[in-house]
C-alpha cells in the first residue's frame, strides 16, 4: 500500500508513521503542505492520504478540493486537530473517507483504516 502522510509537522508525521500497522504500508512517502502532496500524488505516491488540514501553502481543505475536482483515486482520511462538526461536515463533502482527532493513536489509526475498509 502506497501512503502519503501530509503535515506541516515532522512530528506529526511522525506520530502517524508509528501508529500505522506494522505490515500496513509498503511505501511512505511525506509531504509538508497541499502542494507537495499533490506533486507526491501525481508522481504515483499515494492510494492512501494521510492528511492535516492547517497547513501552509496550501491548506488540506484546498487539496481535497483538488483532489475531488480531479476525481482522484486514492483514500484521504484527515487527521486534525480541527474537531468542530463543521469542519468534520466540509472535508466528508469534499470526498474524505475519515476523520480521525490528533494526536492519533495506534487504536484511533486502526479503527480508521478498518472503517474506511483497507483492513
Amino acid at each position: 500500500m502506497k501512503v502519503l502522510i501530509v503535515d506541516d509537522s515532522s512530528m506529526s508525521r511522525k506520530l502517524v508513521m508509528r501508529a500505522l500497522p506494522e505490515d500496513f504500508a509498503t511505501q511512505i512517502t511525506q509531504a509538508g503542505n497541499g502542494v507537495e502532496a499533490l506533486e507526491a500524488f501525481h508522481s504515483g505516491a499515494a492510494e492512501v492520504i494521510f492528511l492535516d488540514l492547517t497547513m501552509p501553502v496550501m491548506d488540506g481543505f484546498n487539496t481535497l478540493e483538488a483532489l475531488k475536482k480531479e476525481d482522484a483515486n486514492a483514500i484521504v482520511i484527515v487527521i486534525s486537530a480541527d474537531i468542530q462538526p463543521i469542519a468534520q461536515e466540509r472535508v466528508r463533502n469534499l470526498g474524505a473517507a475519515a476523520f480521525v482527532k490528533k494526536p492519533i493513536t495506534p487504536e484511533a489509526m486502526e479503527q480508521a483504516l478498518f472503517d474506511v475498509g483497507l483492513i
